[in-house]
């Protein structure tokens, strides 16, 4: 059953109730009988861990390939070409 938070607008008083949801909504405060407000309050449903079914149960083995991991980086022709030697000077020959 569900936990609901109220508030008297006449004492000030909060409190919780446990109701079941099709339970009609209180109207007096538990304390003093002055009219009452449902309050709204953070669900206590917390999500821990690394992530969801596809991180976590998922195929282990498989992982979608990464379109950043493929090689985009041109080769540069003046870098990949063998480099000659100079010619022979006029002092080398004889």
């Amino acid at each position: 059953m569900p936990l609901y938070e109220y508030k008297c607008t006449k004492c000030g008083s909060v409190f919780e109730v446990l109701q079941k949801v099709n339970d009609p909504p209180l109207k007096k405060c538990i304390r003093c009988q002055g009219s009452v407000k449902k309050l709204l309050s953070p669900s206590a449903l917390q999500f821990k861990g690394s992530g969801w079914y596809v991180t976590d149960y998922g195929s282990k083995g498989k992982q979608p390939p990464n379109p950043k991991s493929k090689d985009t980086t041109k080769k540069d022709p003046v870098a990949t070409t063998e480099k000659k030697s100079p010619p022979p000077s006029s002092s080398e020959k004889k």
